[in-house]
């Protein structure tokens, strides 16, 4: 029996590249379908049977070895278990048309395009069909030719010598790698595998009511899979972009409405800008720091159901850092008439803020 290492034409230090190297170029000029004399079959054989033992790390430890009770070539006890209660005749040559990958892509959002919903064009790069072979893989005109190695099965067949008698193994062949068909003339856009990587552009519509962390489903809009397979999910994941003067709450927006000391002593009306158009605020008499103004209907579009949540206010009152000496005088005269108490302790309570904010959340 010659050795596989001489057959291969590399040294026994070569490494697993370097074999692999040696068996493509071997392959490339000794295969039937390019080299028809009976030699030239007679060495492919030899060359893909000296790759079936050196190319897996494993079985070539054992070859490196010399021969063991299993027989020659590193073909141990556990091969022929393998054969008889693990293995069984393979179900036929696999299909070079594979399903394709999923793919996730990140979509930031600002808060106003959640209220309502908003239609995107996205741009994404991934694998699409190749338009000069339609998934076929070959130049256009061509096709697909039976492997004469392995007859078309996709699989050989070998008899081992083992200690139990003759065992017949059944490998993916090496020269159709298992597909049972070689392909003479790749597709010159693909290189034979069907698809291409290209940017194209998606038309999503998001729905209102999505937040950070949501992930939308688009089926069928992922990667194309190898000969044209079906393409796989693409997910599309929702980052809400911050904003500076709303944040959201569930399905309610919530804000800081700053009123000034005579605004919320005598009440007032006014309107502010809100994320979708002016919103009418009435500021009632005798407003505190801390209570919250409730419009409803004017927050975020509910994602599942019918309506909107609400726009909350949180009162903020501001007290001027710099008056007049008129207004100093008739804010003394409000104190004495109201007789104001003096600043004075009292029981402990949240922060103005932190109580603000939970009211915000009710």
């Amino acid at each position: 029996m010659s050795d596989h290492y001489e057959t291969l034409g590399v040294e026994r230090d070569a490494t697993q590249d370097e074999i692999k190297k040696a068996y493509r170029r071997l392959a490339r000029e000794l295969h039937p379908d390019v080299n028809p004399s009976e030699d030239a079959a007679e060495r492919f054989k030899d060359v893909t049977h000296a790759y079936d033992v050196l190319g897996d790390p494993q079985s070539r430890a054992e070859y490196d070895r010399g021969p063991s009770l299993g027989g020659a070539g590193g073909f141990g006890f556990g091969d022929i278990f393998e054969q008889f209660f693990g293995g069984g005749r393979s179900a036929g040559p696999r299909s070079r048309r594979q399903p394709g990958q999923d793919s996730l892509l990140r979509v930031d959002l600002d808060l106003a395009d959640v209220v309502f919903g908003v239609h995107r064009e996205l741009r994404v790069q991934t694998a699409v069909l190749c338009e000069t072979c339609d998934g076929a893989c070959t130049t256009p005109g061509s096709s697909p030719q039976r492997c004469t190695m392995c007859g078309g099965s996709g699989h050989v067949q070998r008899q081992v010598r083992s200690l139990l008698g003759n065992v017949v193994t059944s490998q993916p062949c090496a020269a159709c790698q298992g597909y049972g068909s070689i392909i003479p003339e790749p597709c010159p856009t693909c290189a034979g595998h069907g698809r291409v990587r290209a940017e194209r552009t998606i038309p999503v519509d998001i729905p209102a009511g999505v937040d950070t962390g949501l992930r939308i489903q688009l089926p069928g809009q992922g990667e194309v899979g190898e000969a044209g397979g079906p393409a796989g999910t693409l997910y599309l994941e929702i980052n809400v972009r911050h904003h500076d003067v709303f944040s959201r709450s569930g399905d309610d927006l919530l804000g800081t409405l700053e009123v000034s000391i005579s605004d919320a002593a005598l009440g007032a009306r006014s309107t502010v800008e809100g994320i979708d158009g002016p919103v009418e605020v009435e500021v009632r008499p005798g407003t505190q720091s801390g209570d919250v103004i409730t419009i409803g209907e004017r927050g975020v579009t509910r994602l599942r159901g019918a309506g909107r949540g609400d726009l909350k206010l949180g009162v903020q009152v501001v007290t001027p850092q710099r008056i007049d000496r008129r207004t100093e005088e008739l804010l003394r005269e409000l104190r004495d008439r109201t007789k104001a108490p003096a600043p004075q302790l009292a029981q402990f309570k949240q922060g103005l803020f932190a109580k603000m904010r939970d009211r915000l959340r009710l």
